[in-house]
């Protein structure tokens, strides 16, 4: 008996050089410029059979009419009525809540001091009744001994106080807001503080 042994070989890739590999690279690209310069003016054909066909589009949607009627009491004319309910119908803003104290840190807050800016305020005016000049009159005053608080205070010797102005007309509010817009070491408190 004889038995018969095979071998195998494996053969490896073979691995040009680098300058060969960038050869064979222009060489192709050689010859695909050459098709395409041929096939070129085919393509524009092409391009412009595509650009000229009209494609068909649907119309833009109508919003079609109810054909339901109307019930007696639809039909009926009615009258704007609009709630009062949380509006108290009268103008202006009834009360303002401000910051006091040093002006390079009005508009300074850390973690730090955050809490104390927050406290219920113990400053606070009560403008009910007055006339323009005379609310003009008692801010000042309030402003002197809010300024003193403030400043025998802690960093950032700042306070915060309230303006109550009431629910009458918006002249004395709006006395209030020009008051607070000239007015140096007074600016009105962040939206997030806590309402009064």
């Amino acid at each position: 008996t004889t038995t018969t042994t095979t071998m195998t070989t494996t053969t490896k890739p073979i691995s040009l050089p680098e300058t060969e590999r960038e050869s064979d690279k222009l060489a192709h690209s050689k010859l695909l410029s050459k098709v395409f310069e041929e096939m070129d003016p085919k393509l524009k054909v092409i391009r412009r059979q595509l650009n000229d066909m009209v494609l068909d589009r649907q119309s833009s949607k109508t919003k079609k009419s109810s054909n339901r009627k109307k019930s007696p009491v639809e039909a009926m004319n009615t009258v704007f009525n609009p709630s009062t309910i949380g509006t108290g119908g009268k103008a202006g803003k009834t009360i303002f809540v401000v910051n006091v104290g040093r002006v390079e840190n009005l508009y300074k807050t850390s973690k730090r001091d955050r809490g104390a800016l927050h406290r219920p305020p113990q400053a606070k005016v009560d403008l009910h009744g007055c006339t323009q000049e005379e609310a003009v009159e008692k801010l000042g005053a309030s402003l002197k001994t809010w300024m003193k608080t403030a400043m025998h205070g802690s960093y950032p010797w700042v306070i915060p106080a309230v303006i109550v102005c009431g629910g009458g007309n918006q002249i004395l509010s709006e006395t209030v807001e020009g008051w607070i817009k000239h007015t140096e070491s007074v600016a009105n408190a962040p939206k997030c503080s806590a309402s009064y």
